[in-house]
């Protein structure tokens, strides 16, 4: 029986945006809170550290956008110059080329024959494709995007870092610190949770991880906000 022809969606083809929705999530929840938490540990205003989230929101998204932007540019720009330069050396060196990526298949397990036969095709249909997938390893899915890594990260860095903040504003100012730590931790953990099972990873480590440097940098931020609170 012939099966039809259907398309498979792996999970890879996500890779691009994923990554940038996590980290800015992630980035969000902790640097946020554990912005609020110090302020909160070293003064009791809750004004204070509302302001003081208030501001590390509007900073952080800028910073993360810009971060990104400036990061996955170079990348860009890079895959760029590879790209010409295999453009350069196709016009240039065909033959030479054809038997780069004739190699390629051998190393890969085809037969020599078969390989050749195999690169020609490759080579008839699209050279300039056929290289950049088998030699350069630039298939669609991980081609650099700036644009989209840069306001993927502004966005969801954002929504991260709202999270703390409402249970700030909802806080008395006696109780920020401890109810801040709490609800983001729950929020980091969902997100390593949801970041795992977008990606079809097992979910516990990834969730484990993140709560647990979550902690890590509020308890830090806590303690030195507490330190320079008596000290002043």
């Amino acid at each position: 029986m012939i099966h039809p022809l259907h398309r498979e969606n792996h999970l890879i083809e996500r890779i691009g945006w994923l990554r940038a929705a996590v980290l800015g999530a992630n980035d969000g929840i902790i640097s946020t809170s554990s912005l609020v938490i110090g302020v909160a540990a070293a003064s009791s205003s809750s004004s204070e550290a509302l302001v003081a989230g208030v501001a590390g929101l509007v900073a952080g998204a800028m910073a993360m956008a810009a971060g990104e932007y400036v990061s996955v540019s170079s990348q860009a720009d890079t895959e760029e110059a590879d790209l010409a330069r295999e453009r350069k050396e196709l016009a240039e060196h065909p033959e030479a080329e054809l038997a780069e990526l004739t190699s390629i298949y051998v190393a890969r397990g085809v037969e020599p024959a078969l390989a050749r036969q195999v690169a020609e095709q490759m080579t008839a249909k699209d050279a300039f494709a056929a290289h950049a997938r088998d030699e350069l390893g630039l298939a669609e899915h991980v081609v650099a995007r700036p644009i989209q890594a840069a306001s993927t990260s502004a966005l969801t860095f954002s929504i991260g870092a709202s999270l703390p903040l409402v249970i700030t504003y909802l806080s008395p100012g006696s109780q920020i610190a401890p109810l801040v730590s709490a609800g983001s931790l729950v929020f980091l953990a969902g997100l390593g949770a949801l970041g795992a099972s977008v990606g079809g990873a097992s979910i516990l480590k990834p969730t484990i991880r993140v709560t647990f440097w979550g902690a890590f940098a509020m308890g830090a931020t806590a303690a030195i906000g507490a330190l320079v609170g008596h000290a002043v």
